[in-house]
């Protein structure tokens, strides 16, 4: 029992919080809900804690777990720790794959959209990670920014085709994450995330293992491609269903797996419960905040996150880069030893 308390505290301390912060967003909005007005039968009250609290909460815990797993997916496979969809082109490409679904197929439904999102944001991933593995030294930092500038291209052809056929407006819900549009019959595409999960879960030894490298996969039997083409598309159609929904929110798959692994180590089949605990807590504690902060106005949770995001990576990178370089000088300090 000791031992199980010990392994698992990390789990066992975000879960319960998660709970009551996840019961406490159902009654936070413009609209005020009571759980006494709740459990009176007020129809009107009903009618909006089934129709947009509770599909806004799923959705939100949804987004916070997939965001955060297809970050650690893809931060396992690449072997960086600031590889995320975010860095690596996923969000991006799918928006451009929206866009395009909406030039080509405009009487298309939300899960027409979805397809060419799952499309382009495979993709996308795939064609950044082909950049990487041609990359002799992948410098800690580089990779990433290769990323962000690959994304950037992407994000530069998806505004000029909005501008050319005017569809901007039409464009902004999928470039600004909010959950304010999520009803009843709007936001099911993101169920797609329990199914991804659940996979991810059961190939995490095998993303473990591919992430040691090409060498080390072979030797142990793993293929190599086959395993790193599966976690890339598992993390692409995450990302994709989310954005299709929610819009575009960066940095959770970025700073989540990094926070999580400071604790609890690299292992992602020890740390992927909490990954998607933590992922789904900040994500749930964003839009709160985003709720209440100008209320009866509501921030979408893009600034909140990016915010937060930002500064978190700063220090990320900050922390990063100084145990690196210690962990440098402990090699080359035994080496000489050694000589």
């Amino acid at each position: 029992m000791i031992s199980f308390i010990k392994n698992h505290t990390l789990t066992l301390a975000l879960l319960p919080v998660l709970v009551i912060l996840s019961f406490t967003s159902l009654f936070v909005g413009v609209i005020d809900v009571t759980p006494a007005s709740l459990f009176s039968g007020d129809q009107e009250t009903v009618l909006i804690f089934f129709a947009s609290r509770v599909p806004r909460l799923l959705a939100l815990l949804c987004t916070g777990t997939g965001m955060s797993v297809a970050g650690l997916i893809m931060q396992q496979l690449c072997a960086n720790k600031f590889v995320s969809p975010t860095t690596g082109a996923t969000i991006s490409s799918s928006q451009l794959g929206i866009l395009l679904a909406m030039l080509f197929m405009p009487a298309s439904t939300l899960w027409g959209r979805a397809l060419f999102a799952f499309l382009f944001a495979i993709l996308g991933t795939w064609t950044f990670v082909f950049f990487i593995m041609k990359i002799q030294f992948k410098d800690v930092v580089m990779v990433p920014l290769v990323g962000i500038m690959f994304g950037n291209i992407i994000s530069g052809i998806t505004t000029f085709l909005a501008f050319k056929f005017e569809m901007t407006q039409a464009l902004t819900s999928w470039l600004t994450g909010h959950f304010s549009s999520v009803i009843r019959g709007r936001y099911e595409i993101v169920y797609l995330v329990v199914p991804l999960v659940i996979i991810a879960f059961m190939f995490s030894s095998y993303f473990n293992i591919v992430g040691m490298g090409k060498d080390f996969s072979k030797n142990l039997g793993v293929h190599y491609k086959g395993v790193l083409f599966t976690g890339l598309t598992i993390a692409a159609v995450i990302t994709a269903s989310i954005v299709v929904v929610v819009g575009s929110i960066s940095y959770i798959g970025l700073i989540v797996p990094n926070v999580v692994a400071m604790y609890k180590g690299d292992n992602i089949k020890g740390t992927l419960f909490d990954v998607a605990l933590f992922g789904s807590l900040f994500v749930v504690a964003c839009d709160m905040v985003g709720r209440v902060l100008i209320a009866p106005f509501e921030l979408p949770i893009e600034l909140i996150v990016g915010v937060v995001g930002s500064v978190l990576f700063i220090g990320l990178l900050f922390y990063r880069l100084k145990h690196g370089n210690r962990a440098i000088r402990r090699v080359r300090q035994r080496g000489e030893a050694t000589t």
